[in-house]
């Protein structure tokens, strides 16, 4: 249902005042889930560089541990942005009061077997 014009200039009014704000704006930003999984995925990147750097020190040096532990912490740092990444492209996240909640694991898309059976029990009558 579209707005009146009226409460479309007070909706814009509101909107205005509220993006003034630097302490709501700072507060909003800091409760938004995405806010931080982006963070993260910053971070990550940072250390996937550095595991990177410590592989190719290791290689250049010719100690095997070191390459080694280059490579198992760039392994760990891929592991952690790809976490944080689904977080933030996850669509049941929900920032309230300033907390994040997840849906429970059941309500997220059934499994392969669970749409083929529901497919099964939708068909038309004359197919048996």
């Amino acid at each position: 249902m579209p707005l009146s014009e009226h409460e479309q200039r007070l909706f814009d009014q509101i909107e205005r005042s509220l993006a003034e704000d630097p302490k709501f704006a700072s507060a909003v930003r800091a409760s938004d889930p995405r806010f931080h999984a982006r963070r993260r995925i910053l971070v990550a990147a940072f250390v996937m560089i550095a595991g990177l750097a410590l592989l190719v020190y290791g290689a250049v040096s010719s100690n095997t541990p070191l390459g080694v532990a280059g490579f198992v912490v760039m392994l760990g740092a891929a592991a952690f942005a790809m976490q944080s990444r689904r977080r933030a492209q996850a669509p049941d996240l929900h920032a309230v009061g300033g907390t994040a909640s997840r849906r429970t694991r059941q309500a997220r898309k059934a499994g392969l077997l669970d749409r083929l059976e529901d497919r099964w029990r939708q068909r038309p009558d004359g197919q048996r």
